[in-house]
């Protein structure tokens, strides 16, 4: 099989499979559960790991500095589509993703035009978490409930949805600079089919809770890209990317453990 097509045909089955494994996690386990692994990197290392090797290492380590960065404009997404996205079914999907992606553009557009480093971009983007944090303290936790029965019908639209905005991100790389390709890398490639199907199948409820806990899973994005934007040049993309995914995951584990903590505490002054 020929390189390039052998390199397409892999986006398409990573996109399609985080996508899909994203849509079970809210259905057996939890929303919770699904809006904290929304902020692992999925979308991200896949857009910036193909980014690498259709125009190099150094491009994508340069993109992912301003990728750290770009994570405002995922939670000013996020924030966009639970504003204008509250009717249940097509009509609220459709004015959320409207909204979201409105919001998304504005932020990212403002965000283009500064010249972040590694330092700047983490703060922008840790002071952004704890301000959406705090503005979605007060939304009630609605879980997914019932499953629903397979259709070839969903199936399709999340394959195509995914699949597309993968290709989108990458096939604009090349002919963009590397900080809107930086910015493009930070867009929600899994959240935001996610959303969509979740909306469409259980209702404004349960996407409203996964977008909660967006912003405190995104620690381990920006985990990731500031891994891969100091290891991509020097170690290659297979050693960076790993060393990005170890990096992810142990915050992952210690945000975590420290919610777990946080949880038992308020128990205990309760009782």
């Amino acid at each position: 099989m020929d390189f390039s097509l052998l390199l397409q045909v892999s986006k398409l089955l990573v996109s399609i499979g985080v996508v899909l494994g994203l849509s079970l996690v809210a259905e057996r386990l939890s929303t919770r559960v699904a809006g904290l692994l929304s902020g692992y990197p999925l979308g991200t290392a896949i857009a910036l790991f193909f980014i690498g090797v259709e125009i190099g290492p150094g491009f994508a380590a340069e993109s992912a500095v301003h990728t750290l960065a770009g994570f405002t404009a995922t939670l000013a997404l996020g924030g966009g589509y639970l504003l204008c996205g509250r009717r249940d079914g097509l009509p609220g999907v459709l004015l959320g993703t409207v909204g979201g992606l409105l919001a998304w553009l504005a932020a990212s557009t403002v965000l283009a035009a500064i010249d972040f480093t590694r330092v700047s971009g983490t703060l922008t983007t840790l002071a952004a978490i704890a301000l959406f944090i705090g503005l979605y303290r007060g939304i009630p936790e609605r879980p997914a409930t019932g499953r629903r029965a397979f259709s070839w019908v969903a199936l399709a639209f999340r394959a195509g949805l995914a699949a597309a905005i993968i290709f989108l991100i990458t096939g604009l790389a090349h002919v963009l600079p590397a900080a809107w390709a930086g910015l493009l890398s930070a867009f929600p490639v899994t959240m935001f089919p996610f959303l969509v199907i979740l909306h469409l199948t259980h209702g404004a409820g349960p996407t409203a809770t996964v977008i909660k806990h967006y912003p405190a899973g995104l620690g381990s994005l920006l985990s990731y890209a500031l891994c891969v934007s100091l290891t991509y040049d020097d170690w290659g993309l297979a050693a960076g990317t790993l060393a990005g995914f170890a990096a992810a995951t142990l915050w992952l584990l210690i945000w975590t453990r420290l919610q777990a903590l946080h949880r038992r505490r308020q128990l205990g002054e309760a009782a």
